[in-house]
């Protein structure tokens, strides 16, 4: 027997393949045939109806049926047709009439088990909390027994984390491993693009790629990634919140940090793609890149689908450059740049056909939101990897290693090319150089439990707003969108990173119900008054309002080592700054760091560690 949360999948695999399929096949009979099921969403038979029904149903769902349907979550509705048609039983016809009768079946099962299931009844109170509280267990209390409900270690109330389930989290509790290897496989693109990017490009192609928007990608990537470390903060990722779930509360991947690290712009449009077939993507090639039908035809056909290689984009660049065809060289270059940085995916060597669409018009494309469409793609890939199935992470890893670095500066190790004051103007993320870091996943696992907020620094930024200004649109709430992705973007959840106090925030929005993201994003003003509206400026860097942590603690797995198997967790007490922030802190620190940097003094050396711990409380300050 299926166990109920894989019904709760094979369900939802359902409602999406049927639909898809219809939408593929444009097929008259199958879409009559699906209208006409005999179960519509969202109704019901009485148990015992169901039950029979259920019971008439599974003989025609074999085993190798239910591997199939659960195997296609990951493959697609392709992978399915093939896995099927391997055993002579699909055609497109029959495979709607035989996925409504999987999701008939699964409909009804999954409704006869969730009678025993759901016991809980919660309620948001007036203040934002989620309080919970128990049904009767039977007649023989007078009073219902107040058991805590959730996961150990886990969320106690499990409203907010709705899929912890699945959440690499609670298998790193009980011990369980993603496999082998703790850390996820990255896609580091940064050295082979530091070798592909020319000291300097001819004017003609100059123009084109600074008015894009994109130049400052050139530059910004880390040669390497520290794997260990990133992984060690994507295990502490919440894809409901758009939060990494630390010890003292949440933080996030801003676009403030975005606007800082990458210098992208954040106002803009969002870009709405149309389908690219494999056809397309080679008359797109033809059109845009100057390659011949030939070429084009027999590129895409290697790729297995609408995706170029990164390599293939640079010859072609090196060719049109030497040919001086300036806008297919350009185009070639950015799609390059963006398939190897902010549109980085886990087959570490292509990108989709669909991005050049985005640099049909040269002159055009600097009217994009860049930044949004980084962050989107990123906190796509974190939601994945955060999965305890998932083994890769996609989108820019650079951003978010980088953002590490300049938050938590005793965590894991870094080069520093040039210190904030002696910054022209480049790129934040130009400051920071790959170094090996000695720690592995699990010896930064308890490191990261450990952290206090004074060990966050928790403005970074204050000292490059010469070159770029705080915009107010970084505190719109709502969902953000780059294609088909879309994404809660909720910095209600880190005020302490605008310098506000932190307030017990809303739910997190639910983006698959948003209809106007184009509109709120444009109208963004009204969002951020409620944002800041419910707090004030802060006393001190990591200042909170009463109840916020004990909250927190009840609805987050704030730590993922646990102390002891049956400890119970303990809220801690709030621990705030010294005082506010004050220019005589940031004037010690810029003395200690010179001084540091004047000897070449190494944090390993244990001669200068008072010296090394005294530069970090005056930088959390």
């Amino acid at each position: 027997m299926i166990t109920t949360i894989q019904f709760y999948h094979i369900y939802n695999h359902h409602v999406y393949f049927i639909f898809t399929l219809e939408k593929k096949l444009q097929d008259k009979e199958i879409r009559n045939r699906l209208q006409d099921s005999e179960f519509k969403l969202g109704s019901s038979l009485p148990l015992d109806a169901a039950k029979e029904r259920t019971t008439q149903l599974e003989g025609e769902v074999t085993s190798l049926e239910r591997r199939s349907i659960l195997a296609s979550g990951v493959e697609g509705i392709e992978g399915f047709r093939q896995r099927w048609s391997l055993h002579g039983r699909l055609t497109d016809s029959n495979i709607a009439i035989k996925l409504h009768t999987l999701s008939t079946y699964c409909k009804l099962l999954l409704s006869t088990m969730l009678v025993g299931i759901l016991n809980m009844v919660r309620r948001r109170g007036a203040d934002g909390r989620i309080p919970v509280r128990t049904l009767d267990r039977g007649a023989s209390s007078s009073a219902a027994a107040a058991e805590p409900t959730g996961y150990p270690g886990g969320p106690y109330d499990t409203s907010l984390l709705v899929k912890y389930e699945h959440h690499v989290a609670r298998h790193i509790w009980f011990g369980e491993e993603r496999g082998p290897k703790k850390e996820l496989k990255v896609a580091g693109h940064g050295l082979k693009l530091n070798s592909r990017v020319p000291l300097a490009l001819p004017p003609q192609m100059e123009s084109w790629v600074s008015r894009s928007g994109l130049a400052s990608l050139q530059r910004t990537s880390l040669n390497k990634i520290d794997t260990n470390l990133v992984s060690a903060f994507m295990e502490r990722w919440h894809l409901e919140t758009s939060s990494f779930h630390m010890s003292f509360g949440e933080m996030s991947i801003t676009l403030d940090d975005v606007a800082c690290l990458l210098h992208l712009p954040i106002r803009g449009i969002f870009w709405s793609p149309q389908d690219v077939t494999e056809e397309l993507a080679v008359e797109l090639a033809v059109d845009y890149l100057g390659v011949s039908q030939g070429q084009a035809q027999s590129h895409v056909r290697s790729c297995r689908g609408s995706y170029y290689k990164l390599e293939w984009l640079y010859d072609i660049f090196v060719h049109h450059r030497a040919a001086s065809s300036w806008a297919y060289a350009t185009r070639a270059y950015l799609l390059m740049l963006v398939g190897s940085t902010i549109f980085a995916d886990k087959t570490f060597t292509l990108v989709e056909a669909r991005y050049l669409l985005l640099f049909r018009d040269l002159d055009g494309c600097s009217g994009y939101s860049w930044g949004a469409a980084a962050l989107v793609t990123l906190y796509r890939y974190l939601g994945d990897a955060s999965m305890y199935s998932c083994k890769q992470l996609g989108g820019y890893p650079t951003l978010l290693q980088c953002w590490i670095h300049e938050y938590f500066p005793t965590v894991g190790k870094r080069g520093e090319n040039w210190n904030p004051a002696g910054n022209y103007g480049l790129p934040r993320a130009m400051r920071w150089s790959y170094r090996q870091g000695v720690l592995k996943v699990d010896d930064l696992r308890p490191i990261l439990d450990e952290l206090t907020p004074t060990d966050v620094i928790w403005r970074p930024f204050e000292d490059h707003r010469a070159w770029r200004v705080f915009d107010e649109i970084c505190l719109y709430r709502a969902c953000l969108k780059w294609g088909e992705t879309v994404v809660p973007y909720l910095p209600d959840r880190c005020l302490r990173q605008f310098g506000y106090r932190q307030y017990v925030p809303s739910p997190p929005l639910d983006c698959m119900m948003a209809t106007n993201i184009d509109v709120d994003w444009i109208s963004y003003h009204q969002s951020v008054v409620d944002v800041i509206g419910s707090s004030s400026v802060a006393t001190t860097p990591s200042e909170v309002v009463d109840g916020y942590l004990e909250w927190y603690y009840r609805v987050s797995h704030p730590r993922l080592v646990p102390p002891h198997r049956d400890a119970p967790r303990e809220v801690p007490v709030p621990v705030y700054d010294a005082g506010p922030s004050d220019p005589d802190w940031a004037r010690v620190s810029t003395l200690i760091r010179r001084y540091l940097r004047q000897v070449n003094a190494e944090e390993e050396d244990p001669q200068f560690s008072d010296l090394f711990e005294a530069l970090h409380i005056s930088r959390s300050h």
